[in-house]
């Protein structure tokens, strides 16, 4: 089956002869853009669609979701979707002429049925590999040529998986430089009763005081008020506790040297026509990313970039949850 955007029937069909099992399937998503859904074999699942590389949805094996979306999120390229798990490059923020964070989350990407190899849990059914290379018109605001395999997989276990490959093929011998953020939106059920571990002590850049440089100085990060911090140099796990819900995310990162916090509350939510006024209040992005310095590649050089996504349950000890045993365990 050809893997061209439009190409797909309208029924679901399993992405590739060589996936004949139902843990893989292409079908029609909102406003009849193309997605694949993954399924877990204990009940996980996750959507993504074509259009942006976007995860839209990661539920686990009780079918709860743990992406936040925006119920007014629109559908509509070359609009960016709000929510779940955007992929910011070339680059992270708002600089020079490129558009904020970049153009990958509103470009369509295409199925790769021919990937190089990646490490693969033989047990791990549940995945899709999509690529994305610059058309003539990209290469106009971003003059370099490159591949961008993009590898979104759902662990036995219902964890779930992203392993960015991005590589120069410049043949006129240019290296290039980008940032990059997995821009994700965690669902949570009180922004007030979370808090984020792992990140204590650190240095962080505060967009919101003109991108100065401080410390962390709290044993860890609470919210109540707007938030958009980009810590450096954080360790390879982060924990967000979300307390009434008694569940622990779990992030562990490689290649992604830095962790933007970021929730617009309730002045900017107004403000985002695609975002609902009170939606802040359910969600939380923490987001993996290569910021502070930018990730430079010669032509023929390729870079790796990998966020694992895990939950597991949380329980009140001594008036808090128990953190530390997630971010020392497994």
């Amino acid at each position: 089956m050809s893997s061209e955007r439009g190409s797909s029937p309208a029924s679901s069909v399993p992405v590739s002869p060589s996936t004949p099992h139902p843990h893989v399937v292409l079908c029609k998503g909102i406003n009849g853009l193309d997605k694949v859904v993954l399924r877990g074999t204990r009940g996980s699942s996750a959507e993504v669609y074509l259009y942006g590389g976007h995860l839209t949805s990661w539920k686990n094996d009780h079918g709860e979701e743990l992406l936040f979306l925006s119920s007014k999120a629109t559908f509509k390229p070359p609009k960016a979707i709000r929510g779940g798990i955007p992929i910011c490059f070339p680059q992270f923020g708002s600089h020079g002429s490129l558009e904020q964070h970049g153009f990958a989350r509103n470009r369509f990407w295409v199925i790769d049925n021919d990937p190089p190899p990646f490490p693969t849990n033989i047990s791990n059914k549940a995945f899709v590999d999509l690529i994305l290379k610059p058309s003539e018109e990209d290469m106009k605001i971003w003059p370099y040529s490159f591949e961008y395999r993009l590898r979104i997989a759902l662990g036995p276990g219902g964890d779930l998986l992203l392993t960015s490959r991005i590589r120069n093929t410049n043949s006129d011998w240019k290296p290039f430089s980008f940032t990059f953020a997995y821009h994700t939106y965690f669902s949570v059920s009180d922004i007030s009763e979370v808090r984020v571990e792992g990140l204590e002590t650190l240095d962080y850049l505060d967009n919101l005081q003109n991108k100065g440089r401080f410390t962390e100085q709290g044993d860890a990060l609470t919210f109540e008020s707007e938030v958009d911090k980009i810590y450096l140099s954080t360790p390879t796990k982060i924990a967000i506790l979300d307390h009434e819900k008694k569940r622990t995310f779990v992030l562990r990162k490689d290649g992604l040297p830095d962790a933007v916090v970021w929730n617009p509350w309730d002045k900017k939510a107004k403000a985002m026509t695609d975002f609902g006024d009170d939606e802040y209040k359910h969600m939380l992005c923490v987001e993996a990313a290569a910021v502070e310095k930018p990730i430079i590649l010669k032509p023929g050089e390729e870079w790796k970039g990998r966020l694992e996504l895990s939950t597991v349950p949380s329980s009140y000890c001594s008036g808090q949850l128990d953190p530390q045993r997630v971010l020392l365990g497994s």
